[in-house]
């Protein structure tokens, strides 16, 4: 529990992790990406504090170092002025003075392509998602701009293969990538999926975020957190976006809020500092709006 601005801010520490995990060290250098910043805010305890208690002084500082350390904090954001109303449900995601509006009226497929250089060249801002193939991606973009089959769902995972562009109120892109993982699709097409996605992520200059889709129904998976090391390694801004949250009881294996706090273990041990996440479910709803105010404030961060 964190004492934040004489309310308590209650966070719930994921249990220990398997040792095999331990070993991933990932480097997070960038949450946001915007093209006049090349490096985090860097948010202190405020100066203004009294320094004639040297206890009180020390306690207010580690609370707000330990809430650094676990939540999102965004640009303009005082630590030493969060309260709980600040942090949105079911995630680690302080809301900022960049948060604006975040609903989507209108959503336009524009193109799809088999190249970076092949997108779109407007200089609108995006947020692309990935994920492992099976993880809900398709079901989740769907869920966002409330309308089925914008982006196709398919019973056999990995039928995304190109680079697909939506235009979202004709003034932001929302871009759906291939999955990777499970897709049944040749070797050679696996070796461009790679070449053409990391490109895209390395040079693709209007690229705002990636929300990196982690299916909350399995364990940490290592073909995830492998993902999240190399675009880490990349300075590329991620959020982590935990699918299928609904799905309270697994058939096999540990529930859903289990694999969540043992991933949360991850991001805690492993990133210099922590990167956003929330939990969401395309059947039921949850997190979507929430979601939605994140991806606001990460557009208009950028675009200012």
């Amino acid at each position: 529990m964190v004492l934040l601005r004489c309310r308590s801010l209650t966070i719930n520490l994921p249990p220990f992790l398997p040792s095999h995990f331990q070993s991933q060290k990932f480097h997070t250098i960038r949450l946001f990406r915007n093209p006049n910043f090349n490096s985090l805010p860097q948010i202190s305890a405020s100066s203004s504090l009294p320094t004639n208690n040297p206890t009180t002084n020390r306690s207010i500082s580690d609370a707000a170092r330990f809430a650094r350390s676990v939540l999102f904090v965004p640009p303009g954001v005082d630590i030493e002025e969060i309260t709980e109303d600040m942090v949105l449900p079911g995630s680690n995601i302080v809301i900022g003075p960049f948060a604006g509006h975040s609903q989507i009226k209108e959503v336009v497929f524009v193109k799809s392509s088999a190249r970076a250089r092949d997108c779109p060249k407007d200089d609108r801002p995006e947020i692309a998602i990935l994920g492992r193939s099976n993880v809900g991606k398709s079901s989740l973009i769907n869920c966002l701009v409330r309308k089925k089959e914008v982006a196709l769902t398919s019973k056999k995972p990995g039928k995304t293969q190109l680079i697909n562009h939506f235009l979202v109120n004709k003034s932001w892109y929302i871009v759906d990538l291939p999955g990777y993982g499970f897709a049944k699709v040749s070797d050679a097409a696996k070796t461009d999926w790679s070449a053409f996605t990391k490109g895209y992520f390395l040079n693709r200059d209007t690229l705002v975020s990636v929300l990196l889709l982690i299916d909350a129904s399995v364990p940490p998976q290592k073909i995830d957190l492998d993902c999240a090391n190399w675009l880490g390694r990349n300075n590329v801004p991620m959020t982590f976006v935990f699918t299928k949250c609904d799905k309270m009881k697994a058939a096999k294996g540990k529930r859903p809020d289990e694999n969540i706090k043992a991933f949360q273990q991850i991001i805690r041990e492993n990133f210099k500092q922590h990167p956003p996440w929330i939990m969401t479910s395309s059947v039921s709803g949850l997190g979507r709006d929430e979601l939605l105010l994140h991806m606001s404030q990460l557009r208009n961060y950028w675009d200012q």
